[in-house]
């Protein structure tokens, strides 16, 4: 059996590695045009940084894919065919398959804006992205990042800290409001311009202007201002990497398509899984694109079980994240609705406190009386204990009366546990 596998990160790695504990036997190669190594993506600020260097970010020693007898295969996948089940790749020929995994990744969002092919124009998704970014920064004064969210806001930090002056463009009215509640993307808000960022509300770009030799020298915006800058960071989120599959009949909508155990709809033996993989909802519900670490790496350890033979449903469980805005961290667990949409949902209740300071915020989410959500900025609470509490539907009185329980911030912070259950309990009357 011929295991092909694109892709090199935390799915497509963790699908092989599932594979080979189960069948000894199996031919197993991984594609990638990338890397030779698996790396720790959500890593590439820290490398830039100069906190880590790039073996640290290495999750294996480089010895194991040779134990494992997993072959790394470094080529790009220009056409997959799946009549005769076979990749063209630029460089290695062609290289065939029993069952296919595809595992590619996502690339940053590009809108058609003018300009956006530049030299200097790049998103923050991949090493070449980096490599790009650290060969141009001593020549930097000013960039400009269009888009929010979290890989605008690590490379905000990453360029601040190189004494880069940083201008964000963001369309919407608060700082990623499609995915924060209205409350924590203002504590955001206020958390980057403190830092000395020029955080641009409301703005949208026009147009990315160029120099004589091909390089992005500024932008304008929609109302009529002209920004100079060396550099354009693409961070308006990011879409699933599909370029291998152009010409395929696999099916694909905004990403691969796949059921609840990532085989593709319309392909046999043709599975997708992480960032590129579009889930069917069977429900008639919107369907799910999941660009997690952790979703990912369940991802790989379901399809290495389908592969293998054993049936498997893929269950995400309580949903979770976490993240820093520059020194602000956020943990949320479970059921957060957004800033952008409706302020309730199906019945669902909020109960927020914040910090005088506005530094620190906790939301607990109720419906009818049961926790369904807990939302953190500046306090880390544990994660075992707000999933535990949302799993066994806990009262948000039981909640409340608990709080202290979750803690995990170092021995000598200031707790604040006993301000927010006065507030939550205030808010309940």
């Amino acid at each position: 059996m011929q295991i092909v596998i694109i892709g090199n990160g935390i799915s497509g790695i963790t699908a092989a590695l599932s594979i080979r504990r189960q069948k000894p036997d199996w031919r197993i190669s991984v594609i990638s045009d990338e890397s030779d190594v698996f790396f720790s993506r959500p890593a590439l600020m820290y490398l830039y940084l100069g906190h880590m260097r790039f073996d640290d970010v290495k999750p294996y020693e480089d010895w194991v894919w040779d134990v494992q007898r997993i072959e790394r295969v470094r080529a790009r996948v220009t056409q997959v065919d799946v009549t005769s089940k076979s990749l063209h790749t630029e460089g290695r020929g062609t290289i065939s398959y029993d069952k296919l995994i595809i595992a590619t990744g996502s690339v940053a969002n590009r809108f058609g804006w003018p300009g956006q092919d530049l030299k200097r124009v790049h998103g923050m998704v991949s090493l070449s992205d980096l490599s790009s970014l650290e060969d141009i920064s001593g020549e930097l004064k000013h960039a400009v990042l269009v888009g929010g969210g979290l890989i605008g806001v690590e490379l905000a930090e990453m360029l601040h800290a190189r004494n880069v002056g940083v201008t964000i463009l963001a369309r919407e009215p608060s700082y990623w409001l499609n995915a924060l509640p209205r409350e924590e993307s203002q504590l955001v808000n206020r958390v980057i311009r403190h830092e000395g960022i020029d955080l641009n509300l409301g703005c949208e770009l026009d147009e990315i202007l160029g120099d004589s030799t091909g390089r992005a020298c500024g932008v304008t915006t929609k109302d009529g201002r002209r920004i100079d800058c060396q550099f354009v960071g693409l961070t308006a989120g990011v879409r699933p990497n599909l370029s291998a599959l152009q010409g395929s009949e696999i099916a694909a909508g905004r990403g691969v398509l796949v059921d609840f155990s990532f085989r593709s709809t319309n392909t046999e033996d043709v599975y997708a899984i992480g960032d590129c993989a579009e889930l069917v909802t069977p429900d008639g519900a919107p369907n799910r694109i999941e660009q997690l670490w952790y979703t990912g790496k369940m991802h790989g350890s379901v399809v290495a079980d389908v592969i293998c033979g054993t049936e498997r449903t893929y269950d995400r469980g309580i949903l979770y994240n976490s993240a820093k805005f520059i020194d602000l961290e956020w943990h949320t667990y479970g059921l957060v609705s957004s800033g952008a949409g409706p302020e309730l949902v199906s019945g669902e209740q909020h109960l927020y406190w914040e910090d005088p300071l506005g530094q620190r915020s906790l939301r607990l989410i109720h419906a009818d009386g049961t926790i369904v959500g807990i939302n953190c900025m500046g306090i880390r609470y544990r994660h075992r204990v707000c999933e535990q509490w949302i799993a066994d539907k806990r009262s948000v009185d039981d909640v409340i009366d608990h709080l202290p329980e979750a803690n995990f911030d170092p021995e000598f912070y200031r707790r604040h546990e006993n301000a927010a259950i006065s507030s939550f309990k205030e808010q309940l009357r």
